[in-house]
């Protein structure tokens, strides 16, 4: 594998409902596969839990953030980290104006799925005029809703 860098700022940018995510790397060898991305999210509704085929770990560089993993309520501060283990309902709310964080996934499916999200789904529109076209790209990648709590 060859050594990448890139300077702040690079990178490939996925503009999507919950934020900007930035496709800084994918790192894939004979140990596995892992993607790294920044995230700079602004205060919106939350996008619904959802049950991702990765897994993730947020660590959160600046803002607040208020993580939803399984159901437990996780308020992260920066240099806080929150992990979404793969097929566990999960989603965040950013408090106050804006967040940036550091996502790592496991695999190398989140940055397929940001790229397809991203070209589908109009990140200037509300989830609810959306849901169609999302349930749709979220069905294509292995992504799933999870189920409303009763």
């Amino acid at each position: 594998m060859d050594a990448t860098h890139l300077r702040p700022g690079e990178g490939t940018h996925h503009r999507m409902t919950d934020g900007d995510h930035v496709a800084k790397v994918a790192v894939r060898d004979e140990q596995g596969a892992f993607e790294v991305f920044e995230i700079v999210a602004h205060a919106a509704p939350p996008s619904p839990p959802h049950i991702s085929p990765w897994s993730a770990v947020l660590y959160l560089v600046e803002g607040r953030v208020r993580a939803s993993v399984n159901g437990q309520e996780h308020d992260v501060e920066p240099g806080g980290v929150v992990v979404f283990p793969a097929g566990t309902p999960s989603t965040f709310e950013v408090v106050g104006e804006s967040a940036r964080f550091v996502g790592i996934t496991s695999g190398d499916g989140a940055g397929r799925f940001f790229a397809d999200f991203a070209a589908s789904v109009p990140a200037d529109r509300p989830v609810e005029e959306s849901i169609g076209t999302i349930l749709e790209v979220t069905a294509r990648h292995g992504v799933r809703m999870a189920a409303p709590a009763v």
